[in-house]
């Protein structure tokens, strides 16, 4: 039985392992989850999972509340107590859905740790891409991707040889306002991005997906996690969102990973360290693969993804600039104070304007890195 650690426990990749968890009580065991701000959520996941014995929660009064309310649980708070219950929580798996760059620093001490990492957390992989890969090689614990995209890619590449591949392909429904023009983008409102057209997310990844960052990053981790250049790697616009990636192979086939949009089997496909039956789809065209709409990925339009791409390809800590300048971006369009269209404005000039080191990265500098951009962000911002 493997005892779980999720973090993350109250968006809507946790509240769907929570479902898989339930389900299955024969193999795993919730030992531990956090929950941020939503402390509300606390006695419902115990009332299923009496087994839990550590809890994390972002306030330092939420702590100082529920460690009178539950004195047999280990209570932690703020980013200090998330690292802390990665390093001394009883668990042999830990869940990562976490959103944003906390997400990093759990990620490092699950695999310091020698666990195993399900990881739904893009930034741990865009911003310590390099130190988790070292981490691996050096055969400290595993590493499970959740991300629907990835999740696909693992099931294809498991099922050919890799010198038969042309390209990866990764699909991107576009977002909110995948059918407006540049123009009609500067008058929307943070309402009208989080109306996301076939995915249901949280407020963050919903605007990363209007933006297409999302996609950038999804192409970073995908070098990441599979050793792949990215001239091997195209995004596809895929309106239904049912082709979760494809392979383009050198005989002109591809294969393909299809099902409706829902998060539960990429999920399951972690949990169960990829120990799942799934059918993939060969066609020989696109066409073959269903009523499906697929359209050229335009980097005229959606300019995100090459910027993603080229901090990576820059080397050394570039990447850190790049996920905290788009966070603060993200937030500060809705919070109502940039327009939607100078989100990627503001990343770019973020990684003009900051210094940044090529030498070997460290987790140090990416944190005192990631300090320094958001200071220099909530400056700009603060003058709107």
């Amino acid at each position: 039985m493997r005892k779980i650690l999720l973090l993350g426990a109250s968006g809507s990749i946790g509240s769907q392992s929570l479902d898989i968890l339930r389900r299955d009580r024969q193999s795993f065991l919730l030992t531990g989850f956090s929950v941020g701000f939503h402390v509300e959520k606390i006695p419902e996941i115990l009332k299923d999972f009496p087994s839990v014995t550590s809890i994390c929660v972002r306030k330092e009064e939420d702590y100082n509340s529920l460690i009178t309310q539950y004195p047999n649980i280990h209570f932690y708070w703020g980013d200090e107590g998330l690292r802390e219950i990665c390093e001394e929580g009883d668990y042999d798996m830990a869940v990562n859905a976490l959103v944003g760059f906390s997400g990093l620093v759990p990620s490092i001490f699950v695999l310091r740790r020698d666990k195993i990492l399900a990881l739904a957390n893009k930034e741990s992989l865009v911003v310590g891409g390099k130190l988790i890969k070292r981490f691996l090689k050096e055969g400290n614990g595993k590493l499970y991707p959740i991300d629907s995209e990835h999740v696909a890619i693992a099931k294809l590449l498991s099922r050919v040889d890799i010198n038969d591949v042309e390209k990866i392909l990764i699909t991107a429904s576009g977002g909110s306002f995948r059918n407006m023009s540049l123009e009609e983008l500067k008058n929307v409102t943070p309402e009208m991005a989080l109306n996301h057209p076939t995915w249901k997310m949280g407020p963050k990844i919903t605007i990363d997906s209007a933006t297409m960052m999302n996609k950038g990053f999804e192409v970073i981790e995908a070098m990441v996690l599979f050793d792949l250049p990215s001239e091997k790697i195209e995004i596809l616009m895929h309106d239904e969102s049912h082709v979760h990636s494809l392979l383009k192979m050198k005989d002109g086939t591809y294969l393909a990973d299809v099902s409706v949009p829902d998060m539960h089997g990429p999920i399951e496909y972690a949990l169960y360290e990829s120990k799942v039956d799934f059918d993939l789809v060969k066609a020989n065209s696109l066409s073959e693969l269903g009523d499906y709409h697929f359209h050229k990925f335009d980097p005229n339009r959606f300019k995100a993804p090459l910027i993603a791409v080229a901090a990576y390809e820059a080397g050394g800590d570039e990447t850190t600039i790049l996920n905290a300048a788009n966070e603060e971006a993200v937030y500060a369009f809705l919070d109502g104070k940039i327009p939607f269209t100078d989100i990627e404005k503001e990343v770019e000039r973020a990684l003009e304007k900051i210094a940044f080191d090529k030498e070997k990265v460290s987790l140090r500098k990416i944190l005192t890195l990631d300090q320094s951009t958001r200071r220099y962000c909530a400056k700009r911002f603060e003058r709107r």
